[in-house]
C-alpha cells in the first residue's frame, strides 16, 4: 500500500494547478502523506509538504502535465525512482496514463493496488571526465553552434562501425523511439525489444538509423569540432570539451517505472501517435 505520494505539476496552466489541489486534498483525506514540488503555489501546501524534486523519496509520484513534465521529473527524482502515475495535461502526452477527468479514479486504483508496473530502460552516458544524468528518452550530441557539422567515429564494443558527418547524433531508448528519434526518421521500438537506436540528425553522408542490443557499449568519438553540446531528454544540457572528446552510452542500471491500469502501448500508438483513424 502506498503511504506517501509526491505531486509534480505544470505551473503554467490553471487547470493543472486546480487538479493538483484536488489530488492533494483527496490523498490527505485518505491518510496519505503528500509532498509537492516546492515551486508550486503556496495554496497547495495546506495539506502537503513542499520539497525540492530531487528530495522526493515517496512511495509514488503523480505528474500532471505532458511528456516534458515526466522527463524533467525523471531527471531529478532520487534513484531508484518511485513509480509514476502520469496525468495528461497536454495536447498529446504519449507517456501519460490518464486524462484529467480520470485522475481521481486512477489515484484510487493506485491506493487499492489495482495497477501494473511498466518498467522502462534508461541510458547512461559519460565522457572520461563527466557522468551525465540517465536518459529515459534520448542522449543527443550536437555542435555548440547551430548548423555546424560533427565529424564522428562510431564504435560498438570497441569495434569501428562507421564514420559519420552530421548535425548531430541521437541515442534513444524504446521509450524515446516514439519521440525526437521518430521525428528524425528513426524506427519505433516495441517496449519488449531490449535495445536502443542510434539516429543521425541531418547526415551529410548516407547513414540510416541502427538498432543495437541493450548490452552494447556505444562510443561516439568526436574528431571535430573540439567543443560539443550534450542534451539529455531535452532538459539537461552541458557543453563538453574534454580531450579526447568521446561519449560512451550504455544501458543504465536504473529504470523508470510507470503505473498503468493495463498494457496499452499499442493503444497509445493508435490513439495518440502513429495509427490514428486505423482502429
Amino acid at each position: 500500500m502506498f503511504q506517501s505520494a509526491g505531486i509534480v505539476a505544470r505551473f503554467d496552466k490553471k487547470e493543472s494547478l486546480k487538479l493538483a489541489k484536488e489530488l492533494v486534498d483527496h490523498l490527505y483525506k485518505k491518510g496519505v502523506e503528500v509532498f509537492v514540488e516546492e515551486t508550486l503555489p503556496s495554496e497547495l501546501h495546506k495539506h502537503a509538504k513542499a520539497i525540492p524534486l530531487n528530495q522526493m523519496k515517496t512511495d509514488f509520484v503523480i505528474t500532471i502535465g505532458g511528456d516534458g513534465t515526466i522527463l524533467r521529473t525523471c531527471l531529478a527524482l532520487p534513484k531508484p525512482e518511485p513509480p509514476i502515475l502520469a496525468i495528461n495535461m497536454s495536447v498529446r502526452g504519449f507517456l501519460t496514463e490518464a486524462e484529467p477527468k480520470q485522475a481521481l479514479e486512477a489515484v484510487e486504483k493506485c491506493l487499492q493496488g489495482k495497477y501494473i508496473i511498466e518498467k522502462c530502460m534508461k541510458l547512461s552516458a559519460a565522457t572520461k571526465e563527466t557522468k551525465f544524468p540517465d536518459a529515459l528518452n534520448e542522449v543527443v550530441t550536437i555542435a555548440e553552434e547551430p548548423t555546424k557539422l560533427l565529424y564522428m567515429r562510431i564504435m560498438k564494443d570497441k569495434e569501428h562501425i562507421v564514420n559519420c558527418q552530421a548535425d548531430g547524433l541521437m541515442v534513444s531508448t524504446q521509450t524515446g523511439s516514439t519521440g525526437y528519434s521518430l521525428s528524425a526518421g528513426g524506427p519505433v521500438l516495441d517496449p519488449q525489444v531490449n535495445s536502443f537506436v542510434l539516429t543521425p540528425l541531418c547526415p551529410l553522408t548516407p547513414f540510416h538509423p541502427i538498432v543495437f542490443p541493450a548490452k552494447t557499449k556505444l562510443t561516439i568519438e568526436i574528431e571535430k569540432p573540439k567543443r560539443i553540446l550534450v542534451i539529455i531528454d531535452g532538459h539537461y544540457r552541458q557543453l563538453v570539451s574534454s580531450e579526447p572528446l568521446e561519449i560512451t552510452v550504455t544501458k543504465s542500471r536504473n529504470a523508470t517505472s510507470f503505473i498503468r491500469m493495463q498494457e496499452n502501448f499499442y493503444h497509445r500508438l493508435r490513439s495518440r501517435l502513429l495509427f490514428k483513424g486505423n482502429g
